[in-house]
């Protein structure tokens, strides 16, 4: 079930009204299926510390997901321009200004392309795992400034200051690029991504937008990866297809949880992307909140809220 937000609207679902997330019965028994109720109201912004361009004097720039971690009494917040940048406090209404940039351990090589950390968790052990957006320069040739993004993980042992890159784990097929799309910035791709774990710590699930060139792959997606390759996720994880997780994370199809209405590779399209994924411990469910674009430049439409109980199902949203 999805619904759609905006500014100053105020959406009510009661429950009842509408079917839960649909098709049947749960993967796993006992769990409610209830759509929650939902209400928008209007709320002065919270400005986050964000990215910083020091050279330039800028500050407070956010182009992706804004993860966050608790380690004793403080909290951890990153923000990506294409690097990330370190925030830090009590609680998020005292982060610390500016943010503090953070490093890899291959960041001289320039051919890896921008960074962008989209989702992070922290294991008891006081290791930081987190995962991140790429994209590689040039993919369609030295004249266009198009790329085609791709998901890596990496590893930190002090809060996400420095961190050793794990590798490449999420990748489209090596035949899907569209060269010749009408797109400001993608010819493929899986990108602009979440990343949380199940309840019973068994799985990461990914949830992924894709871009490739064939329309029926585009959208957003899931993948999943057993908890236990964490420090080795390389070739570990595997998108679900067709009914199942058998096809593998590098260069695999995918069968899309919210396929798009239109496109992505025309001037004007219809597509729900960067979907981001929490568990809400009131409702008992998980809720992604996703944007829409409606054309090449990306204008948003709106944000819409999507709501399921059961990450072992993925036709359940």
């Amino acid at each position: 079930m999805t619904i759609r937000t905006g500014l100053g609207i105020v959406i009510l679902c009661q429950f009842g009204w509408i079917a839960g997330c649909a098709g049947g019965k749960p993967v796993t028994p006992g769990l409610r299926r209830e759509v929650p109720v939902a209400v928008l109201r209007p709320a002065a912004p919270m400005v986050l510390p964000g990215a910083a361009i020091l050279e330039k004097n800028q500050a407070g720039l956010v182009d992706c997901n804004n993860p966050a971690h608790w380690d004793g009494d403080t909290i951890y917040v990153f923000s990506s321009i294409g690097y990330a940048d370190r925030s830090e406090g009590a609680d998020l209404f005292s982060l610390k200004r500016p943010s503090i940039r953070t490093h890899y351990d291959n960041e001289a090589d320039q051919s890896i392309g921008g960074r962008w950390i989209e989702a992070t968790y922290k294991h008891e052990s006081g290791v930081l795992y987190g995962w991140y957006h790429n994209e590689p320069p040039a993919i369609c040739g030295p004249d266009r400034s198009l790329t085609a993004p791709r998901i890596g993980a990496a590893v930190s042992m002090d809060n996400g200051l420095n961190w050793k890159d794990l590798g490449i784990i999420l990748t489209a097929p090596p035949d899907s690029l569209n060269c010749e799309t009408a797109n400001r910035y993608f010819a493929g791709g899986n990108g602009d991504f979440s990343v949380i774990l199940d309840r019973r710590q068994r799985w990461f699930c990914f949830l992924i937008s894709t871009y490739n060139r064939d329309v029926a792959e585009q959208g957003v997606a899931i993948a999943r990866m057993a908890f236990a390759d964490r420090d080795q996720p390389v070739g570990k994880v595997f998108k679900w297809h067709k009914g199942g997780w058998n096809e593998p994370g590098l260069g695999g199809h995918v069968t899309p949880i919210f396929p798009v209405a239109s496109d992505w590779h025309q001037e004007k399209l219809d597509a729900f992307w960067g979907p981001s994924i929490h568990y809400n411990a009131h409702l008992g469910q998980y809720v992604i909140l996703m944007n829409r674009a409606i054309d090449k430049e990306w204008t948003q439409e709106g944000v819409y809220v999507t709501f399921c109980p059961d990450l072992a199902d993925p036709n359940g949203w």
